[in-house]
């Protein structure tokens, strides 16, 4: 026997084993329809008894397995169903003639058989027959199942006849000996008449007659027909029936203990009715094992004694026991070569046991045994079936990654270089069901939260696996699916090299077949979804949240709110964001993803440097219509893959998403100036966002002209225009208005069309009190005098200094750079027009002024002269016009004194 059955448990050995084939030309569908209905009946009371015939079918089966029929009798097939189609009655001798061919292939030990033919009516159809059943089409055979019980039972009036013959055999010392087939050339020559050959023949008979009840229902008489079999067969050191009257001995008490099975789900059977309720409980460690029961009784040959039958359940062994008589059956038959078979699907019978037992650590002692089993040459195909069978026998016991360490070997198995076609697909579903045992699943949004789960090094091993089988399949969509996964989920534990290198491939790949967001189904229903490269580049939140709303202008609404976008405007969203990569990023189509009103977004093209750090970038769009409109994210093209990345889904970033109100229209300006723009900051006190500035030197005193224009650059009318100033810094004393204006001639251009423009003139007029500062007073003491207690000016009271030295070094420039003071605006427009003024919305536009003021004479001089009277005396001044101006000086009851450019008078 050279073909292991890998679905066998301990309960098989009270099945008979019935094969089904189809004889001659029989559609395989409508085959396999027939079969099911007859694989249906596995399990049938016998009638006048209480017990129960379990029956096990299969539609392939080895004549040369069906040789060990004597060493355990579930291997023998004892039972034939034919299925075949005959269209006519000529073609029904030939058909019966094939029937009788497939009987002798199994004639030495079958009970009985059944021919059930189809589409065969007439004068033959009509003859009643037991061993042949005529329908008339697959479809219309509503009686099968009953034909099989019918079947059943006469296997079972067979069976029960062999049990008998055998249980009370009184041929004296004349017993036959049973061997397996590899051993008949053994006991040739062989002394019959001696004592050790008599046990050998008598404890391999106990054990045959031992299965038979079994299979005949009677698990006492089993038990202890196995017991006296093992003491026989030990004393004479027959080590291989030795080893499967102790398997028989652990299958009867697995039965005994575990009346719904060992083979889980798929081969679950119904518990006998005659059982306890709390029969499933059986298992306890320790507990001593009675059983009565009721179906076999004195009907089956059975004393009615009950202190008999609580004497033989004592037979059955404890749950621990089992493994231990499992361990030792395993033993010896690793001792004979031909019987690798054997030995392995006790291995895996154990193995089922010790799972329901959740004794997983003494079930992989079995299965590292099953591993190194020689079974010697096995195919290709064998070799497959034996490592997915050693995997699902891991992931029964709870061994995921062993589990799927041995279906990754059939896996590689399907693709052998010794195969002429290897199986791509199948080492790919394969590939498939390995991904659990190693933590690893196909949707990559089981990577976003959290640390990693599993080996890395072996899940990327895995998933270049997956994308060389699909590529090997002629499937690029997948290949680019598997390839970007890896990098999307792999990437902080990829080197740079193989960052390179997976690129590189992810690029070939696209070139052919570009990737993109669609979920892709498999043949077998598995749906793969979309992988965004949400790392590529990386999206960081930095100080503030990455994603927030702007304005060309500042919008100020009725509401208070800001950063509301208008209707028709281009609207920006930044991000920011960094290249991992050890090269440059090139990202291609980047754009915003929205939901709401229409929106067009405006795609940008990067190209960030190797581990770039952070990088701000915009993205733009139009909003088409007026509403609300959430910012979801954005998409990119990377490496040929086109990418929607959510910000929901995204590590560094704590919003699901912005929501922004989309205004009706509004008119757009944009203001120039006479003057050139300013790089000047206005003092920090203003928070205004300014769209310009502009910056002045003055003289104290002067007055300058400031020409704004204002142009309609946008699609709508501009209705209304008012202009507001407001001072920025107030600290020092000014006189008269700073800035001036009239809007009548702006205000009658009103309505401004798109394209028009509309000029403000606005005065800037500086008039500030430089009184009172020390250093404007460059010479003090002339004559000796000294002016600290006059009431010229409250300021003076101080300590003065003495007369600097004229000089036109770098301390009188930083004298004369003290003296400038400085004044700051913001001019404010602010209009409407269009959709947006009807609903209360208006732009604001900023202009910041700033000016530096000098003052325009200097007190050089001061000196006195007597006057009329005692009291009284004349104050000198010697002024100093320090402009290229000429300057009026007007004092009270004076008259005017002229000064010119650089010119000094007293």
């Amino acid at each position: 026997m050279s073909v292991p059955d890998y679905m066998q448990c301990a309960e098989d050995h009270q099945t008979v084993l019935v094969v089904v084939q189809p004889v001659g030309i029989v559609p395989e569908d409508q085959f396999f329809r027939i079969y099911k209905r007859i694989a249906s009946v596995s399990q049938v009371s016998v009638r006048d008894s209480q017990r129960q015939l379990y029956i096990r079918y299969r539609h392939h089966y080895l004549p040369e397995n069906n040789e060990w029929g004597d060493f355990q009798t579930h291997r023998k097939v004892v039972g034939l169903i034919a299925v075949t189609t005959c269209a006519s009655a000529k073609e029904w001798p030939q058909t019966s003639e094939r029937f009788h061919g497939q009987k002798e292939v199994f004639g030495s030990t079958l009970y009985d058989s059944r021919l059930l033919v189809f589409g065969l009516q007439g004068e033959i159809a009509e003859q009643q027959r037991t061993d042949v059943a005529f329908y008339p089409a697959f479809d219309q055979c509503p009686d099968v199942e009953k034909r099989v019980e019918d079947f059943v039972e006469s296997i079972f009036i067979v069976l029960e006849s062999k049990r008998l013959d055998r249980a009370t055999d009184k041929s004296g010392d004349k017993i036959h000996l049973l061997c397996v087939p590899f051993e008949k050339k053994d006991f040739v020559g062989l002394d019959t008449d001696s004592r050790h050959y008599k046990k050998r023949c008598q404890g391999r008979m106990r054990k045959h007659v031992g299965d038979l009840c079994l299979q005949a229902g009677m698990l006492q008489d089993a038990l202890v027909h196995y017991h006296m079999a093992v003491e026989l067969l030990r004393g004479v050191n027959d080590f291989l029936w030795l080893g499967a009257a102790l398997e028989g001995l652990c299958s009867a008490s697995v039965i005994f203990h575990y009346p719904g099975g060992t083979a889980g789900k798929t081969g679950a059977r119904k518990p006998k009715q005659s059982q306890p309720a709390d029969a499933g409980k059986r298992h306890r460690p320790g507990a001593q094992e009675v059983l009565i029961d009721p179906g076999a009784l004195s009907a089956n040959g059975i004393s009615a004694d009950t202190s008999t039958e609580i004497g033989r359940a004592k037979n059955c062994l404890s749950p621990e026991d089992i493994i231990e008589k499992y361990k030792d059956a395993i033993s010896y038959y690793g001792k004979y070569k031909n019987a690798g078979v054997i030995e392995l699907e006790a291995c895996v019978k154990a193995v089922r046991v010790l799972a329901i037992q959740k004794r997983a650590m003494e079930a992989s002692e079995f299965l590292q045994n099953a591993v190194y089993i020689n079974l010697g040459q096995l195919s290709e195909e064998e070799k497959i079936q034996r490592y997915s069978i050693l995997s699902e026998l891991y992931d029964l016991i709870g061994f995921q990654r062993k589990s799927a360490f041995f279906k990754r070997v059939a896996a590689m198995q399907c693709v052998a270089p010794t195969i002429p076609e290897p199986g791509w697909r199948a080492c790919y579903k394969l590939l498939l069901e390995t991904l659990p045992g190693y933590s690893l699943s196909l949707d990559p949004k089981d990577f976003s939260k959290g640390t990693h789960r599993g080996w890395a090094a072996v899940q990327m091993r895995l998933l270049h696996e997956l994308v060389y089988a699909s590529r090997r399949m002629g499937n690029p969509a997948l290949s680019v699916r598997h390839l970007s996964f890896l990098l999307q989920t792999m990437l902080d534990f990829v080197s740079d090299q193989e960052k390179k290198e997976v690129t590189q491939s992810l690029e070939n790949y696209t070139s052919k077949c570009p990737g993109g967001m669609e979920v892709i189904t498999l043949p077998d229903g598995l749906k793969l979804p979309p992988v965004p490269f949400t790392k590529l580049p990386i999206v960081s939140a930095g100080v503030s949240d990455p994603v927030y709303p702007l304005s060309k202008d500042f919008l100020k609404l009725p509401s208070g709110r800001y950063f509301q976008w208008v209707q028709g405007d281009v609207c920006e969203v930044q991000l920011m964001v960094y290249n991992p990569m050890p090269f440059e990023l090139r990202v291609e189509n980047m754009g915003l993803l929205t939901s709401g009103v229409e929106f067009e977004s405006l795609p940008a093209a990067l190209s960030l440097p190797a581990e770039s750090g952070l990088y701000p970038v915009t993205l733009v769009g139009v909003p088409r219509t007026s509403g609300n409109i959430t910012v979801n994210g954005y998409h990119t093209s990377v490496f040929g893959v086109n990418s929607d990345c959510l910000l929901e889904g995204l590590t560094n970033v704590k919003t699901g998403g912005c929501l922004v109100e989309v205004v009706p229209s509004l008119p757009r300006l944009q203001l120039t100036t006479s003057l050139p723009r300013s790089v000047n900051v206005l003092a920090p006190l203003s928070k205004e966002e300014l769209s310009s500035r502009v910056s002045l030197q003055l003289f104290n005193g002067e007055t300058q002209q400031l020409t704004i224009t204002l142009e309609n650059i946008g699609t709508e009318d501009i209705q209304s225009l008012e202009l507001t100033s407001k001072m920025v810094n107030t600290k020092d004393k000014m006189y008269g208005e700073f800035l001036s204006w009239d809007l009548a001639e702006a205000g009658s251009q009103l309505p401004l069309k798109p394209g028009q423009s509309v000029a403000v003139a606005v005065g800037v007029r500086v008039k500030l009190d430089f009184s009172g500062q020390e250093s404007l007073l460059q010479e003090l003491n002339d004559d000796g005098i000294s002016v600290t207690g006059l009431p010229i000016s409250s300021p003076l009271r101080h300590v003065l200094k003495p007369r600097a030295e004229k000089s036109g070094g770098t301390e009188g420039g930083k004298t004369e750079y003290s003296h400038i003071k400085s004044l700051e605006a913001v001019l404010n427009f602010k209009y409407s027009g269009g959709p947006g003024k009807v609903e209360g919305y208006y732009r604001e536009l900023s202009l910041g002024v700033h000016v530096d003021v000098e003052p325009s004479v200097f007190f050089t001089r001061v000196s006195t002269l007597p006057a009329t009277s005692t009291r009284q005396c004349h104050l000198l001044l010697d002024v100093f016009n320090s402009t290229e101006h000429e300057v009026t000086v007007s004092a009270k009851n004076n008259q005017d004194l002229v000064l010119h450019a650089s010119e000094c008078q007293r």
